[in-house]
């Protein structure tokens, strides 16, 4: 039985997309939780968090996981739409699946299932990122 490898340019931009995305994590969740814990209600908190995250991913992605050889860097304003395109309808997902947890289970607990809601996403918005975005 033949062994499974993926190509070496997917590999490098899946770990360092790995490291990026957990990177903007910390700094989404902490602004979610943060915010929340402030009063803030969970979907102006989320929003606020997503934003930040987003802000960092957008250029660490384009600096670093997605960059050419040839190019350098893949940022512009014209990555810059395609990357709002792909986001904004993550956020809405996002912020909707976060509202559910809150409204049934309790604010605490949509702490605890942002990192799911968020890594479910950021398998989805690799493959944006890599055809779509920064390519």
């Amino acid at each position: 039985m033949g062994s499974f490898s993926l190509p070496p340019q997917l590999f490098k931009q899946g770990s360092i997309f790995i490291v990026v995305g957990g990177v903007q994590l910390l700094l989404d969740w902490s602004v979610f939780v943060a915010l929340s814990a402030l009063g803030l209600d969970a979907v102006p908190a989320n929003l606020a968090g997503r934003v930040a995250g987003a802000i960092l991913g957008f250029w660490l992605n384009g600096r670093y996981t997605f960059a050419s050889r040839e190019d350098g860097a893949r940022l512009g304003w014209s990555r810059f739409a395609r990357f709002l395109a792909v986001w904004i309808p993550a956020t809405v997902l996002s912020t909707w699946m976060i509202l559910l947890v809150e409204q049934r289970l309790g604010l605490q607990l949509a702490w605890l299932a942002k990192p799911l809601v968020e890594g479910v996403l950021a398998v989805l918005t690799f493959a944006a990122s890599r055809y779509v975005i920064y390519r």
